[in-house]
């Protein structure tokens, strides 16, 4: 299923949950992301920017961004929201933009829910000039592997019975008031490690943060890491040894 049919119906049930501050796992795990990423160059793309925030975080640390969304509801309210950035809807797989115009490709939980993983990795190597950078954030392996489940002896981790078999997701989730449905696939590490090398670029830091702050709701995944984080850059050519993909379809200059 496309982006658009799948997170239009649930565009503003996203802008209300990802705008309630303290609401999600964003708000304790951005900071170590941030860090992650290399300095600001003279433009970045974000690859499924929902309503747009870390578009907006992007930008107040000095970032150029244009973000690309499916969804047109979506992009409209991330248009709304930053007068400073731009916005474009579209698909990750298939970015009406040059190649080699962008110093940082980002993807945070994009990924694993796009429809087409590796064809989104190889579409970000495109965009990217050569030394330019690839970061991302995904749900990790080892959380997809299962979900806490509360047992007589407390809060344990039950794990499905196949990590290497990627799974469709589908889960509708409610706090406070709020609800979402999330939709996307499993992956293992391997699988993006591998979609990452096919498309000419080497994995320079990989990181699987704890939760900041306070918040009860996220402490249990101080022992079970709930993303993984990753900063790849894309080789030269010559050093790729001709990995990557080829477009042939004409792009538009952003």
């Amino acid at each position: 299923m496309s982006g658009v049919t799948e997170w239009e119906p649930e565009a503003e049930n996203w802008v209300r949950w990802a705008r309630t501050p303290g609401h999600d796992a964003y708000w304790y795990y951005r900071e170590a992301f941030f860090a992650l990423l290399p300095a600001p160059g003279a433009r970045t793309m974000e690859l499924g920017c929902g309503e747009g925030r870390v578009a907006r975080d992007l930008a107040e640390r000095g970032h150029r961004v244009i973000g690309l969304e499916p969804a047109p509801s979506l992009a409209r309210h991330a248009r709304d929201a930053d007068a400073v950035s731009s916005y474009v809807v579209g698909d990750a797989a298939a970015v009406p933009c040059a190649e080699e115009a962008f110093d940082l490709v980002v993807a945070y939980n994009s990924l694993q829910v796009v429809a087409d993983m590796r064809g989104t990795v190889q579409e970000a190597a495109r965009l990217l000039r050569p030394g330019g950078h690839f970061c991302v954030v995904v749900s990790h392996p080892a959380m997809d592997l299962g979900r806490f489940i509360e047992t007589d002896a407390g809060t344990v981790f039950a794990v499905r019975p196949s990590y290497f078999e990627s799974r469709r997701v589908e889960d509708t989730v409610g706090v406070e008031g709020l609800a979402i449905t999330c939709r996307g696939w499993t992956y293992t590490l391997e699988d993006y490690v591998q979609a990452w090398s096919d498309a000419g670029f080497v994995l320079e830091a990989l990181r699987e943060p704890k939760p900041s702050g306070p918040s009860a709701t996220y402490q249990r995944w101080r022992d079970v890491p709930l993303f993984l984080m990753a900063r790849t850059r894309k080789l030269p050519r010559s050093a790729a040894g001709g990995l990557g993909h080829t477009h042939a379809a004409e792009r538009r200059d952003p």
